[in-house]
Formats: C-alpha cells, structure tokens, sequence
C-alpha cells in the first residue's frame, strides 16, 4: 500500500522550476530516501508532502489524504523532523515532550519514547544545553509523540560526529521496525546505503533515477573497480581495450580501472602474459557515491 504519493509535482520561486514534474510513491514500512546535491529540491518536494508548501501543480497524498486541503488530519498521521529545527532554549526536555504529546488526541506515551531514544536522564536539561546528537534525538521523538504512520525527516545527520551519527541510524532502523514508515532525505551517500529499500535522485527539480541502493549502484558505468601499481609499465593502448572499461587512471604509477567483473578478469589476464606483478592489488565493488555521480552529471 502506498502511504505517500506524489505526481508531477511542481513548485517554482521567483519563475524558476525548483520542482519539475517529480513523480514517487512510498510503500508501507519502507524506509524510503531522497538523494540529491543542494539546490536540487529535495526540500521543496518533501515541504510539499508535509503541507508546508502548496504545489503550483501535480498532486500529493499522505494516506489519501491532501496535505494542503486536509492539513489537520494529515498532521495527525505525519511526524516532521525539520531541516532546520529549534526550541526555546529554556524549555526542558520534559517540557517540550508533555507540550507536543498536548497537540495530539492520541498521543504516544512519551516516557517510554524517551527512554528508547536514551532521553531519560536528560528530562530536566535544557534545550540549549542538549548536544548536537541530543537534540537529534529529541527531535525524532517529537517528531514520533504524535504516534505517526510516516515521519519524514529531513537532513537528520548534518553536522553530527561519525559515532552520533550512526547512533541515529540505529535510531532509524529501530522506527521503522516499530511500524513507521520513514521518508529519508539526506546527502549522505553512506547513510542512504545502509537505511533506504528504495532512492529517489532527484537533480535539478527532476527524478534522475528511482531504484534500490544496489540497483543504483549496478547503473554506475563502473560496477567494479580495481587499482594496483605494475611492476613494469603497461601499454595504454592494451589498457584501454580492456573489455567493458568504463575509465582507466594513472597516478605516481598506480592505475585505478573501473568495470565490471569481465574489465578484472582481463587484466589480470593481461598481466600474467606480461609477467607484471600487481603490487598493492585492490578490488571493491562500486559505491553509491559513484552511481550517484554519474548519475547527476548524466542530467546536468
């Protein structure tokens, strides 16, 4: 069942498109990410699904329902975790969880909420005094008080350390295995290919590709790469026949090739015959980093 869909949605300021005819659905219980560069309208699309923005056209539901034209129904099953959030900074841990559990009829009971976020001892700090990691998690739990359906969460990582940061993607996991449905935006390569079943790039107000993690990452040009420093040089010209070579780089005399399993195969091939030793020989499969290059220069 698709929780959130959106069709040929388009917003433009000022005359320029920011989003142009971006078109996704969200299926129940996915953790469902929205990748792009800045700029690309990633924001734009999902202030549109929260009902923070009004569509100039296309159409937008959250459970059938309009963000817009039934805003209060749909605030009722949809939390928001803000790209840009604060609080009073006096206001208390406490405080601030029994103030957004009043906005609901059926709120979640927060205490155990807060104990799962590892809030508890921090009920009585406050706001200003909350760590970078603290506040992110106060914020998914008010974003989660409201016992929502789908919660959307907006650049959650930004500016948290590496450890912090994969606490919160434990955080994540541990939502969704709660029943919520999580739409993900994020620019963080390695957080949408460890959380996300499914990605939407979007690149200049429009979806550049809509697949899984590994389906992006098999649309890279080079699936594979490998990098070895020859013992002896290698002709350029039997290099770059290599079958299905997406690109060949040389630097200090180590030569990084990517391509698929048959570009690996041949160069190896082509090295025995040569009796060259690869020195220092890595092989790794392409990441998401790398589809998501080609793919966002392929629409530039």
């Amino acid at each position: 069942m698709s929780v959130i869909e959106v069709s040929e949605l388009r917003k433009s300021y000022a005359g320029r498109a920011v989003v142009d005819g971006v078109s996704f659905a969200v299926e129940e219980g996915e953790i469902f990410g929205v990748l792009g560069p800045n700029g690309a309208g990633k924001t734009t699309t999902v202030e549109c699904v929260e009902g923070l923005r009004v569509p100039d056209a296309g159409r937008v539901r959250v459970t059938g329902l309009d963000p817009v034209t039934d805003h209060e129904e749909v605030a009722r099953v949809l939390g928001a975790q803000l790209q840009q959030s604060e609080l009073q900074p006096k206001l208390t841990v406490r405080e601030a969880l029994e103030l957004y559990a009043s906005f609901y009829p059926r709120p979640a009971d927060w205490r155990p909420l807060a104990e799962r976020l590892g809030l508890t001892g921090k009920l009585t700090t406050r706001f200003a005094k909350l760590s970078g990691g603290q506040k992110q998690r106060l914020f998914i739990a008010l974003a989660l008080v409201g016992n929502p359906r789908v919660v959307v969460l907006d650049e959650l990582t930004t500016g948290l350390d590496p450890r912090a940061r994969r606490d919160t993607w434990q955080l994540i996991e541990d939502v969704r295995a709660g029943g919520v449905t999580v739409l993900l935006v994020t620019h963080f390569m390695e957080e949408a290919q460890r959380l996300c079943d499914r990605i939407a790039v979007i690149d200049q107000g429009r979806i550049a590709a809509l697949d899984t993690p590994q389906g992006l990452i098999r649309r890279s040009a080079g699936a594979t790469v490998i990098s070895f420093t020859p013992s002896a040089p290698l002709d350029e010209r039997e290099l770059n026949a290599l079958p299905d070579l997406a690109s060949v780089t040389s630097k200090d005399g180590r030569i990084t090739l990517s391509g698929t399993d048959t570009t690996v195969n041949a160069v190896i091939t082509l090295l025995a015959r040569h009796h060259i030793t690869a020195h220092q020989l890595r092989v790794s499969d392409a990441t998401l980093d790398d589809a998501f290059l080609d793919l966002t220069e392929a629409a530039a």
